[in-house]
């Protein structure tokens, strides 16, 4: 069984836009949405898919399974998730010893900008980049599952500044 361990920030200037390695566009939606766990279906540039199981209430640390699927099965499932399909470009950008996911959010979330890392261990302390704003890990209003299956409930009041 995978861990995913990280760390969410959201983003307060274009800094990290000079560093970016790669950049992937991805849509992914929720088929399933519960407290401690989540069932999500992802499309990767429109090429690859994958679903993915998280299980965990850790605001840091929860298991994951995740698992190719064909893209006709993804798009099938995306029709059937729960509340909007996310639409981001995810850029990677390598920073001292950590590479970072920096998700510009396009659609429904047009101008939300969150930067993450992922760790090996809830131990470890990567260097945090000049442009990142205030950390997120652990709200759950900004977790993609809310993002996704909570759009339109605006209980929270999310904010797009850093």
């Amino acid at each position: 069984m995978a861990k995913e361990i990280e760390r969410k920030f959201l983003v307060r200037s274009d800094g990290w836009r000079t560093a970016v390695e790669t950049k992937s566009v991805l849509r992914q939606g929720y088929i399933a949405s519960m407290d401690d766990r989540s069932v999500r279906v992802r499309i990767l540039d429109g090429r690859k898919a994958k679903l993915t199981i998280k299980i965990g209430r850790s605001t840091i640390t929860r298991d994951e399974f995740e698992y190719d699927i064909p893209i006709a099965d993804a798009e099938e499932l995306l029709q059937n998730a729960i509340g909007v399909v996310i639409e981001k470009t995810r850029y990677r950008v390598p920073h001292e010893d950590f590479v970072w996911e920096v998700d510009v959010f396009t659609g429904e979330h047009r101008g939300l900008v969150i930067a993450e890392v992922e760790m090996t261990a809830e131990t470890d302390d990567p260097a945090l980049p000049t442009w990142l704003g205030r950390e997120v890990t652990g709200d759950f209003r900004y977790s993609n599952q809310a993002l996704a299956t909570e759009y339109g409930h605006d209980r929270h009041g999310l904010s797009h500044s850093a």
